[in-house]
């Protein structure tokens, strides 16, 4: 279309020149308006009526807009349906204003920034991430804009890059802004796909030396030694490029990011992708749910500051056992000291959540509810002294000397604030009576103004004789005199008509517009007066945000600690013993999310021993839906629950810190990689076996089954020699492969143990028990009539069974196979065939070894023991 006529078209277009690909709020009024192609869009992602408007030159342009008072939840919408938005504002006032309204952008929404305006889950970070490149290492920087965390770390060249995969998978970014360099890798670009990771690419704020101004000028330092930088340029420039992207993008001054911390993935035990997923340790591996996964079920904290501290622990547990013994004394603490545990979490409970409350006043959108929330949490903390001043572990009593409960900002907020303001900080109400005597005299002055309207109706009343009359306000014609149509020939001769209704006319007076214009002007100016009182105000709890995140900071711990007690105290876990050896020995372990799922005492708990000498490696051997699986997990998850600082699921446990968790669970393709089950599997198999450490816990379940029987049984058998002899890994093991069982006799360290089943007939139950030795059986058809498998297919399923077991060889036994006979009722003279008699005539007794043959006789026992029975 031509240009349009419209000088406001017109201003909205250069605008919108300036942020191409971008969507434009435009505001106009109470409302935020999109025009054009931007209008199309969204709204169609809105729902939202579709309209059009005037562009001079006899043309229309679409046209739909949204509330400005809701405008948080549109552009959240905007957001998740992969837009960025422009937010423009009107940044002068209409009514002062010589033609158009100047406006400007004053922030960009961005995925990795919608969070200071709309989340959906306020217990987790929504970070932002920036990644660097150079000589071989990448450098990454998170920050969370609504909480103001803000951190850096390096990897360094060699197997830096999978790391920092894992480590971006760990963060979960919405978005992530990267150096040319690292948008150029293929392998990056599909892990962000499958995450669900936006990726920004940028070519500039990447330079070391520009990234390292910018912090400097940023934080107001000399130097970046304070934060741990400065020998780490890759880290620096992340951090850097991410700065100096949210200052492009948010436009304000972000008083909440008062220091990067640096951390080394190195401090803390590795959780890769794969072992988060089949630990289900934040996420249901089914649904991606946090219901049902190990941090819902251990998460008793009472605050969000707490909740997304616990799942950073959870997510990043500890090496050094003196941090590690540190946290499990605090939680010994609080557990045999109920009162004070109860007295935390109840005061813990009635504090807001000081992390977002700041990111609020950082982007000045913060309003009178949000400052008196403010200080009301931080009035609880000498409280929190108070229950914690007998405490004697390290972590509770240095929390007791840390805590400041800034009683000077404290008794400012609620000394310049009424006890309940208002949402808008713009229509006064704010203000507290006594704060600021010109506020006292305007307030005054619309309250004696108001007082007058009245008595001027009581006055006019009596005057007309008209008993009706009434004296009105409304925003567009102010106060007005209204009188009915009959009485009409009533009014006074100095009554001056100002509008006319269906059933009456409003008139005003000169008295009145001289009334009217004291009072509207006393109440724009008190208006005026409060809002900046209250501007003040917040920039002045803006001064004193770092003072104020390191109290969050400690009422969260305080928080994860009282929760973790609160676990252990209702749930009957146990303190573990944490060290530096190499044994892993729980008594009475139990799964700690299958347990709550199935209620008080239906768990059976099992035992563990692991060590790097006589049971470095555990060979489990059972049936399907027998427990092994849940028995593996649940050492695991023990170990990260030690490792966390918190007690554990057992009646006792030893653990000797485990540096990397391994698994290698259950059966699933990658469709967007084009890889098979198998092709799956043998690549975790390998991330472990080029990986995991003598310090290293494995956990393989059904390694080998995606392939041939005997392809599988010899990459399980290698697999597990290679952990043995060559990693030295505690490893469990668990497999459908008895042949497996043979390792014991071979290996010291190799142990055998099954899980318990007593078979009834052609039934069986599965007793949950982990006890010593292989299993006997794989009971594979015994799970398929629990399966609901139709009886001939079960039938058929034994006779081609006794027949592949006892064959000479399997390709033979197959060919050997008779086909299915139409099944028939023997007659009471036709006897039965006997599987034994039937077992003995092909065996081949030349060719078995002696252990085979010692193994095949037992079979044979069993057999005619079972056909005595029936």
């Amino acid at each position: 279309m031509s240009i349009p006529a419209t000088p406001m078209l017109r201003q909205y277009l250069e605008l919108k020149a300036q942020y191409p690909g971008t969507i434009l709020f435009f505001r106009l009024g109470d409302f935020y308006e999109m025009f054009f192609e931007d209008a199309e869009v969204a709204a169609g992602i809105l729902d939202i009526t579709l309209t059009s408007r005037e562009a001079g030159n006899g043309e229309r342009v679409p046209m739909c807009g949204v509330p400005h008072h809701s405008a948080e939840a549109y552009l959240a919408r905007l957001v998740e349906a992969g837009h960025r938005v422009a937010v423009c504002e009107q940044v002068e006032d209409p009514r002062q204003a010589r033609g158009l309204v100047k406006r400007e952008v004053v922030r960009v929404v961005t995925p990795g920034t919608v969070g200071h305006l709309h989340t959906r889950d306020d217990r987790s970070h929504q970070f932002l991430t920036a990644v660097s490149t150079g000589a071989g290492g990448y450098g990454l920087a998170a920050v969370d804009v609504a909480t103001g965390t803000f951190m850096a770390t390096e990897f360094p060249p060699g197997s830096g890059f999978e790391s920092l995969l894992d480590e971006l998978v760990r963060l979960s970014p919405a978005e992530c802004l990267c150096a040319p360099a690292v948008a150029a890798q293929a392998a990056f670009t599909t892990m962000a796909s499958r995450a669900g990771i936006v990726l920004t690419p940028g070519a500039e704020g990447f330079g070391p030396e520009e990234a390292r101004k910018r912090l400097t000028d940023h934080f107001g330092t000399s130097s970046l030694h304070g934060f741990g930088l400065e020998a780490s340029p890759l880290a620096t420039s992340a951090a850097g490029a991410l700065l100096d992207y949210l200052l492009h993008t948010q436009k304000v001054r972000l008083e909440h990011l008062t220091g990067v911390s640096v951390y080394h993935t190195g401090d803390y035990m590795v959780l890769d992708e794969t072992t988060r997923r089949n630990l289900e340790v934040v996420r249901r591996l089914r649904d991606g749910s946090r219901k049902g996964s190990l941090l819902s079920v251990i998460d008793r904290t009472v605050t969000s500051m707490g909740a997304r501290l616990l799942k950073s622990w959870l997510e990043r547990p500890l090496l050094d056992v003196d941090s590690i013994r540190a946290r499990l004394d605090a939680v010994e603490e609080l557990v045999g000291n109920s009162l004070c545990r109860l007295e935390l979490q109840e005061t813990l409970g009635q504090t807001a959540d000081l992390e977002r409350l700041l990111g609020r006043v950082a982007y000045g959108t913060a309003n009178g509810r949000d400052l008196q929330a403010l200080a009301s949490s931080l009035a609880v903390i000498p409280r929190l002294k108070d229950h914690l001043a007998g405490c004697r572990s390290s972590l509770l009593s240095g929390y007791c000397s840390q805590l400041d409960p800034m009683p000077a900002l404290v008794e400012l907020i609620q000394e310049a604030l009424v006890d309940e303001p208002p949402v808008s900080t713009s229509e006064g109400g704010l203000i507290r009576q006594g704060y600021h005597p010109e506020v006292d005299r305007l307030r005054e002055a619309a309250r004696s103004g108001k007082g007058w309207v009245a008595v001027l109706e009581s006055r006019e009343r009596d005057r007309t004789g008209i008993k009706s009359l009434k004296v009105g306000f409304n925003r567009v014609f102010g106060y007005y005199i209204e009188v009915t149509r009959p009485n009409l020939a009533s009014v006074p001769p100095d009554y001056v008509r100002r509008q006319t209704l269906a059933n009456a006319e409003r008139f005003v007076t000169e008295e009145l517009k001289h009334k009217e214009e004291l009072i509207l002007g006393a109440e724009e100016r008190l208006c005026q007066l409060e809002q900046q009182l209250f501007s003040d105000l917040r920039e002045k709890v803006g001064h004193e945000v770092a003072a104020i995140q390191r109290q969050a900071a400690l009422m969260a711990a305080l928080d994860c600690l009282a929760g973790l007690a609160s676990l252990a105290a209702g749930s009957g876990y146990c303190r573990p013993c944490v060290d530096h050896g190499s044994a892993i020995h729980v008594e009475d372990g139990r799964h700690p999310v299958i347990e709550q799922l199935l209620g008080p005492g239906q768990y059976v708990p099992n035992d563990v021993r692991l060590d790097t000498s006589g049971h470095r490696m555990l060979i489990i051997t059972g049936p399907n839906m027998a427990g092994k699986s849940t028995y593996c997990r649940q050492v695991a998850l023990i170990v990260l629950l030690a490792q966390c600082g918190s007690f554990v699921p057992a009646r006792s446990a030893r653990i000797g810190v485990v540096d990397r968790i391994f698994t290698r669970v259950g059966a699933h393709d990658d469709l967007a990689l084009g890889q098979s089950t198998f092709m799956v599997e043998m690549v975790e198999v390998s991330n472990i076996l080029n990986n995991a450490t003598a310090r290293s816990l494995v956990v393989l379940d059904e390694i080998g089954r995606g392939t041939s029987t005997f392809d599988g049984l010899s990459i399980a058998w290698a697999v597990a020699e290679y952990l043995h002899e060559q990693v030295g890994a505690r490893t469990m093991l668990a497999t459908h492969y008895r042949e497996l069982t043979q390792l014991e006799s071979r290996w010291a360290g190799v142990k055998n143990y099954s899980v318990a089943v007593q078979e009834q007939g052609q039934d069986i139950v599965f007793l949950r028990k982990i006890v010593r030795g292989g299993a006997d059986a794989s009971y594979g058809i015994h799970v398929a009539k629990l399966a609901g498998v139709p009886s001939p297919v079960l039938a058929r399923a034994r006779e081609l069974l006794s027949r592949l077991e006892l064959g000479t060889g399997k390709q033979q036994a197959v060919r050997e196979v008779a086909p299915a006979r139409s099944s028939r009722q023997l007659s009471l003279l036709e006897a039965a065939p006997d599987p034994v008699h039937a077992a003995l005539r092909e065996l081949d007794v030349f060719s078995l070894t002696p252990l085979e043959a010692l193994n095949k006789l037992y079979e044979l026992q069993q057999k005619a023991r079972e056909a005595g029975k029936s």
